[in-house]
């Protein structure tokens, strides 16, 4: 299957991180087409578990298959990480001894023009992770008002060209309403230099990152999901994050350090910067180039579980 193809970024220091000989449960927060997944349970005991949550219901199933040689080592969940306390209540399990996000869209979701999560196909304003609810892309671009639209592109999107992107987005939908990824691609192209459409970057990448951050709610989740996540590490037991843009990494780098404060600290930070990709992954693999990784460790004394 072509999803098969995925390939997990950093996953060699994924496994470093995550890997021990005490090890038995982990949970994969972010499974998508299992790549991670499959390189944690080959890697560490036969006795070891995987829980693997993800919003994509695609995803799931499609790991289901990939999976399915380790047989009851992996129990997979189509669920949101925000939730991954009930998650792993209803599976009765209190405690894991190793945990990942990866963060950011797959590759898969991005090659899929149906999911309208990327700009180089035509497919529809969709660009939810979970199919089976919430708002989409369409529903935001038609109903925002400018001066939102504005503010959504230029702090999601970090996108010098907001407020001009924004007024070509309003002034296309009052023809029609945007239904596709091509409609949108054309206002965002109809408002900004012709250098800008030109670039290196092609000229929509920060403005559908915006629209799919904020039809995700994803930065909106991510404390409180690794705050939960913490909790739930046994003493010793590790955390591991991947990111792949600097509003997502700040917001694990501060809650990192939040639990890591000196009066009574939950985390003990191992990366005290964040590790990229090696030349060779980045040749090899260009969505790893702008990947940071973290990692920090429960820490293990009295008084904290």
């Amino acid at each position: 299957m072509e999803v098969f193809r995925h390939l997990p970024v950093m996953s060699e220091e994924v496994l470093f991180w995550l890997i021990r000989e005490d090890s038995r449960v982990y949970l994969d927060c972010t499974v998508g087409y299992s790549g991670h997944a499959e390189k944690l349970l080959e890697s560490s005991s036969s006795n070891s578990r995987l829980i693997g949550l993800d919003r994509d219901a695609v995803a799931i199933a499609a790991s289901r298959e990939r999976l399915a040689r380790f047989g009851d080592r992996v129990h997979l969940i189509h669920g949101h990480f925000v939730e991954l306390k009930q998650h792993l209540a209803a599976s009765g399990i209190s405690q894991v001894d190793g945990i990942l996000f990866d963060l950011g869209v797959s590759s898969p979701q991005l090659d899929e023009a149906a999911r309208g999560f990327s700009f180089q196909g035509d497919g529809p304003l969709d660009m939810r992770m979970d199919q089976s609810t919430g708002g989409t892309a369409a529903d935001l671009v038609n109903q925002w008002s400018e001066a939102e639209m504005a503010d959504v592109i230029f702090q999601f999107g970090e996108e010098r060209f907001s407020r001009r992107i924004a007024r070509a987005i309003v002034s296309a939908r009052e023809r029609r309403p945007l239904s596709t990824t091509k409609e949108l691609v054309a206002a965002i192209e109809g408002a900004v230099p012709a250098s800008y459409r030109h670039g290196r970057l092609h000229c929509a990448t920060r403005t559908f990152q915006a629209i799919r951050i904020a039809v995700n709610q994803e930065l909106d989740c991510l404390e409180p999901a690794l705050r939960d996540a913490v909790d739930v590490l046994s003493p010793g037991g590790r955390l591991c994050v991947i990111s792949f843009h600097s509003l997502e990494d700040r917001i694990v780098k501060h809650t990192f350090r939040a639990l890591s404060g000196k009066d009574d600290p939950l985390l003990e930070v191992l990366t005290k910067r964040p590790q990229v990709a090696t030349k060779k992954e980045s040749d090899r693999n260009p969505r790893s180039r702008s990947a940071k990784l973290r990692a920090a460790q429960r820490v293990s004394r009295e008084g904290h579980s």
